[in-house]
């Protein structure tokens, strides 16, 4: 497994070693909110993607709270053969905690997962209350949110995001960040 770092150690392995930052979140997360010259290589495609470092290096992975590159360790492990690979304890909220400077984007909206939690519960309460006080009917949404997590998470394909990414909210702000890249 990774050995795991509190920020203020990888900021000195940064700037004494040379250590390369890598966030493991998704790019739309990582435009949103970032660590300053991190890289990003999201773990959705994380075998796909090359990451050009070289042997010896320490390279430091890091997500929103560590949990990401916790649970991920051998595959990030994987990835860099012959570094010595780090993870962030407790992640970017963590680094932020300790007064490090983060990046972001002003007026942005709230990260496209918690977005997708909160239309989830959303329909399951809704379902269930409904279903509770009107008609027995209503019931049948959360069984159709259950069978769509479900189907979400064998195919990985997470049809709550696809359609979240299309709200102009979030259309709006992604297509600034994309004009800027």
């Amino acid at each position: 497994m990774p050995r795991s770092v509190v920020p203020a150690e990888a900021v000195r392995l940064m700037r004494d070693e040379g250590a390369v930052l890598v966030d493991v979140r998704e790019s739309d997360e990582h435009a949103l909110r970032r660590i300053p010259g991190a890289r990003n290589l999201p773990l959705s495609r994380l075998e796909q993607v090359a990451l050009a470092v070289t042997p010896g290096t320490t390279v430091l992975f890091h997500c929103r709270t560590g949990a990401r590159t916790e649970a991920n360790g051998p595959r990030l492990l994987a990835r860099v053969p012959g570094c010595h690979v780090c993870v962030i304890e407790g992640g970017l909220d963590a680094w932020h905690a300790a007064g490090l400077p983060v990046v972001e984007e002003e007026g942005r909206p709230i990260d496209l997962a918690r977005q997708g939690q909160i239309a989830v519960g959303s329909l399951l309460i809704l379902g269930e209350v409904l279903g509770l006080l009107v008609s027995p009917w209503f019931h049948l949404i959360v069984v159709m949110v259950g069978a769509f997590l479900v189907f979400g998470g064998v195919t990985g394909q997470v049809g709550v995001v696809q359609v979240l990414r299309q709200m102009p909210w979030n259309r709006r702000f992604l297509s600034v960040l994309s004009a800027r890249a």
